[in-house]
């Protein structure tokens, strides 16, 4: 199983699972990562943190502790 971590720029991917507890899942569900949504990768910042991502039509920055914990497919 691959991570949002190691998706490469340019590619389309499916969340299938998210990581983590409480707060954490929490704050990453209501940024609207949901089980099921696609995750098109726009960007990775020079040294790497953070990803650029576009989920559910808009454009969402988030960081690399927090994309290791989203599944993809």
């Amino acid at each position: 199983m691959r991570t949002l971590k190691e998706v490469r720029i340019g590619e389309t991917v499916k969340v299938s699972r998210i990581n983590g507890e409480g707060a954490i899942k929490r704050r990453i569900m209501d940024m609207g990562i949901t089980r099921g949504v696609e995750i098109y990768v726009r960007k990775v910042a020079p040294l790497g943190d953070p990803v650029e991502i576009t989920v559910r039509g808009y454009e969402l920055s988030i960081r690399k502790a927090d994309a290791a914990m989203i599944d993809v497919e």
